[in-house]
């Protein structure tokens, strides 16, 4: 059972960060809320002795190093939450978007496959319009992210993942925007617990489940526990964000001015970066510096997006 929710995942300085959050706004009445993110510099990845201290598995270790100190020498904005059902729903009522039939997502006895029927809005478990939209693939993603920029005029994407973590850090330098440590994770984000382990019977072992309840089995409405030093909801757990880079095995080679990296910088361009983590995931993956892979076209209950636009 272990083997089948794993395929569903698969010293620090930080300079010139604000010290507080900014002020949330909106381009439109049914764009997402964008937080100001400020430019700085800090050192992407997991610090020495972090995954063996946070269990990671032999075989998961070093995906995340070596760190790197990255410069964001720009400002950009970033989902103050992930996209929404209600904010997806209005992209494709206004496009006639199609997002296909099937969806990757744990059925009632705890496996996890392809099923057919599920799309997302019906991915396999009830959501509120304020929950974030899932069983979107990269083209899905593109299409919504395009259309904002013709509706807006503004530049909207997704962010890099060197963006992504600087913004999910926030200043901080541990494991977690919150700490290293495991204590009080339900009150920050939804992520794989006892709800979790329970509806699909799967072995509280506490090296795979964090021992709370975040009240949430699947997806939690956006913007229900408590947000980083930047304001942002979220970043770690609920659901995994893509973003715009292509998959490479570690960090060698990743851009060190917060660029996407792309074929040029040895990224499989089949296979997208993921960050952050979801409701189904073992609790390693609940870190800053944790990236995975996700195949392109591939849509999962699990995750989903938000959309950065460049100031």
């Amino acid at each position: 059972m272990l083997r089948l929710l794993l395929l569903l995942l698969g010293p620090v300085v930080v300079l010139a960060v604000p010290a507080r959050a900014q002020p949330g706004y909106r381009d439109c009445a049914q764009c997402p809320e964008l937080v100001p993110i400020s430019a700085g510099s800090y050192m992407m990845g997991a610090a020495p002795g972090e995954e063996e201290r946070e269990g990671v598995p032999p075989e998961h270790r070093g995906r995340s190093q070596p760190q790197r100190r990255v410069t964001i020498a720009y400002g950009f904005s970033l989902g103050k939450y992930e996209v929404t059902q209600a904010e997806f729903g209005a992209f494709v009522r206004a496009t006639g978007h199609w997002t296909g039939s099937s969806c990757w997502t744990f059925r009632a006895d705890g496996t996890y496959a392809e099923v057919q029927g599920l799309d997302w809005r019906n991915p396999g478990f009830p959501q509120t319009a304020r929950d974030p939209v899932v069983c979107v693939n990269s083209d899905d993603v593109q299409a919504y992210v395009g259309w904002l920029k013709r509706t807006t005029g503004k530049n909207y994407r997704l962010p890099s993942e060197a963006e992504w973590e600087y913004a999910a850090r926030a200043g901080s330098t541990s494991a977690r925007y919150w700490g290293d440590s495991r204590e009080g994770v339900c009150l920050y984000g939804n992520v794989a617990d006892l709800t979790v382990a329970s509806r699909y019977n799967f072995q509280r072992k506490s090296e795979y489940f964090f021992p709370c309840s975040d009240s949430h089995v699947h997806t939690a409405p956006v913007g229900q526990f408590r947000p980083n030093a930047f304001d942002l909801h979220d970043m770690l757990g609920n659901v995994w964000e893509m973003t715009g880079d292509c998959w490479s095995q570690d960090l060698s080679g990743t851009p060190l001015d917060g660029r996407y990296r792309e074929a040029v910088h040895a990224g499989d361009c089949s296979k997208r970066v993921a960050r952050g983590g979801s409701w189904a995931s073992v609790l390693w993956y609940a870190r800053a510096a944790t990236r995975v892979t996700g195949t392109v076209g591939v849509r999962s209950s699990s995750h989903g997006f938000r959309v950065a636009r460049g100031n």
